[in-house]
């Protein structure tokens, strides 16, 4: 064994804590905390920790509960209301950041013939773009106590979608340039998982709430319920090519309906504070070396962090207006989907894999995660403090 993990683990816990507490006290977020406190520990400051496949591992199973406890904490009488509704908001979500993307890299590098390699790097460009991740999201929801409106299961459901549409964008994307790939066979999968999930779920359900009744408030419900959330993200990620986080919030989904779910939820959120958490968020800020933006590449990254930003906000933000929200709630639900995350990392390590993309775009990638990830819960708490403001006048 590798003892130097256990010293990589500490310097995480006690940075991302301090950090964290640091944060509160400025009235942030306390991932904003956590996220400055990888970047200084991490590669781009004082270099005490590197990036490694344990702590990559140990952060994707901090995102998965993260999710997790999202689908807990879902009210699927909200998730119908608003079903409809995040559809449309996921599909605006997806298509505008995927044209403007595209359009971005076309007038840094020039427009291209429909089918040459130029094009589709502009393309795969754009599908990182589309890419949305609200773990950070949610994490800030659930500390001003936000989840459970109807912003805040708007923004998770359309995330949800979001996220099947963008693993059908990348599919499709792969296949125009690579002609063995069947991108139908994607689109079967994702409909599979669905509807294995909705039957399997409803068996799952009745299996815990009769050892829910049987055993009400134990520990064996949320270990039962960790098991479940761990199966569904398995068997989402490896049989159907649905993200791990996706098969973790469903997982959460299926027992947010029995009387102990709040237990369970309460058992995950212990995890994830003391140990999970922290690492997932820490990590943002370790993935960023910022000394590998070089000259030529920092106007591209400055220009693909601001659209990166912007069309989320404009595509998620009118089509939410469109749906009869108000401008002020549809800025909210455009803010919390501009996060990148793990979703982002992922589809441009797979344009890596396939030669879609070069290197050096990574470090594009990494700067919109960490702009976005410490920008979105300010912002977020910026607009909920305004509506608090109101609420104490009127």
């Amino acid at each position: 064994m590798d003892y130097s993990i256990l010293r990589d683990l500490a310097i995480i816990i006690i940075f991302a804590k301090f950090f964290g507490l640091l944060a509160r006290k400025v009235k942030a977020p306390q991932v904003v905390g956590e996220i400055v406190a990888g970047l200084i520990i991490g590669p781009s400051v004082l270099h005490f920790v590197d990036q490694s496949d344990f702590i990559a591992q140990m952060a994707e199973i901090g995102v998965i509960l993260l999710m997790f406890s999202a689908g807990l904490e879902t009210n699927l009488k909200d998730l119908m209301k608003t079903g409809f509704k995040a559809l449309l908001i996921a599909t605006a979500g997806v298509f505008i950041p995927l044209i403007g993307g595209t359009l971005l890299y076309m007038g840094f590098y020039g427009f291209s013939e429909a089918g040459s390699s130029e094009f589709y790097t502009a393309l795969f460009v754009g599908v990182i773009l589309t890419a949305t991740s609200v773990s950070i999201t949610v994490q800030t929801l659930r500390e001003m106590g936000k989840l459970k409106g109807e912003i805040g299961q708007t923004i998770m459901s359309a995330a949800i979608i979001d996220d099947v549409i963008g693993i059908i964008v990348l599919t499709f994307v792969i296949g125009f340039k690579n002609p063995e790939s069947n991108p139908g066979r994607v689109v079967l999968s994702t409909v599979l998982f669905f509807a294995a999930a909705l039957v399997v779920g409803i068996v799952i359900y009745k299996i815990f709430k009769l050892a829910d009744m049987r055993y009400p408030h134990t520990r064996r419900i949320p270990i039962m319920g960790l098991t479940l959330c761990f199966c569904f993200a398995y068997v989402a990620e490896v049989y159907f090519g649905i993200a791990d986080i996706t098969g973790a919030y469903v997982a959460g989904v299926v027992l947010c309906s029995i009387k102990d779910s709040e237990y369970i939820a309460s058992k995950m959120d212990t995890n994830s504070y003391m140990l999970f958490g922290p690492i997932f968020f820490a990590s943002i800020g370790l993935k960023t070396n910022l000394t590998a933006i070089n000259g030529n590449l920092i106007l591209f990254c400055i220009a693909f962090v601001a659209v990166g930003l912007i069309c989320k906000i404009i595509g998620c933000g009118l089509m939410g207006r469109l749906c009869r929200f108000n401008w002020h709630d549809s800025l909210k639900i455009g803010v919390g989907m501009m996060t990148r995350g793990e979703v982002a990392l992922i589809v441009s390590q797979k344009g890596l894999s396939v030669g879609m993309i070069g290197s050096e775009y990574f470090a594009a990638v990494i700067l919109l995660i960490v702009v976005s990830s410490i920008s979105t819960p300010i912002i977020l708490k910026t607009l909920y403090a305004a509506d608090d403001k109101k609420l104490s006048k009127s």
